[in-house]
């Protein structure tokens, strides 16, 4: 299994549309950077945040998730109640090839921060825009920048195409379009 450049990221993103809207050089300025690096690509979060609420006093239960345990905000930014979470999504979409699978790691301007960023690995064969969670682990509240850098993705080739692709099975999460709650 060998790391994937950034060479073979931008002709998959340009030839085979892996990675949409697709940038190619590294977008800093007064962002938190996002875009392609040596051996990955930065990917931005989407102005779409739920953001976690107890409320309801109910229980976290991920075979029976209730939409109600989230309050939904279209913002630039988002302020993670303490010691809390948030659910969003990536601004780009993502179309991973079928021998290849891909990890992510959250920022570390980020990381820094407290704020931790949560996804499973992308399956090869999946495709979709990808849920982000973000823990802030701290006891104040704490900000995220939407349409800026959060996490990169790190494409791993496999050594042959897996028997069955996430496609292959009808993956529960497949085609994602907006941020996903869990399901069973």
């Amino acid at each position: 299994m060998s790391v994937l450049s950034d060479k073979w990221i931008r002709k998959m993103s340009i030839e085979e549309d892996m990675i949409s809207p697709f940038e190619e050089k590294q977008v800093r300025g007064n962002s938190i950077s996002y875009g392609l690096s040596s051996f990955g690509y930065d990917a931005r979060v989407s102005e779409e945040f739920k953001i976690f609420t107890n409320v309801n006093s109910e229980i976290v239960d991920p075979k029976n998730f209730k939409p109600t345990n989230f309050v939904t905000k279209n913002v630039s930014e988002c302020i993670i109640p303490p010691n809390s979470f948030v659910l969003a999504r990536t601004v780009e979409k993502f179309k991973i090839p079928d021998d290849v699978l891909v990890i992510c790691l959250g920022k570390s301007t980020y990381a820094r921060c407290g704020i931790i960023v949560n996804v499973t690995p992308l399956e090869p064969g999946w495709e979709g825009y990808v849920t982000l969670e973000f823990s802030n682990t701290t006891p104040l509240p704490a900000k995220i920048y939407a349409n800026e850098g959060v996490a990169q993705f790190i494409f791993l080739k496999g050594n042959e195409k897996p028997e069955v692709t996430y496609a292959d099975r009808n993956g529960k999460y497949m085609g994602q379009t907006g941020v996903t709650l869990p399901k069973v």
